[in-house]
């Protein structure tokens, strides 16, 4: 199994370290800018975003007509 964790907290992460340590875990550090990367990341998957089928909505203009059509409004 494997676990990520990302933090900013120097403190959070010795307690962490130590803790993995003495239940003999395996440790693997590496070093990246969590904000810019993480920013970066999820801009480029919602701009990439594509969707794997139509719509379930079906026409949202034809929808949008419909609801905005005169209505007969009766004169009290």
């Amino acid at each position: 199994m494997e676990l990520i964790l990302k933090s900013n907290n120097q403190e959070s992460l010795a307690k962490i370290i130590t803790l993995a340590k003495k239940l003999n875990v395996v440790i693997e550090k590496k070093d990246a800018d969590l904000q810019d990367t993480t920013k970066d990341a999820l801009r480029n998957r919602i701009l990439n975003f594509k969707a794997k089928k139509a719509s379930s909505f079906g026409d949202a203009g034809r929808w949008e007509k419909d609801q905005r059509e005169d209505r007969y409004l009766p004169l009290i």
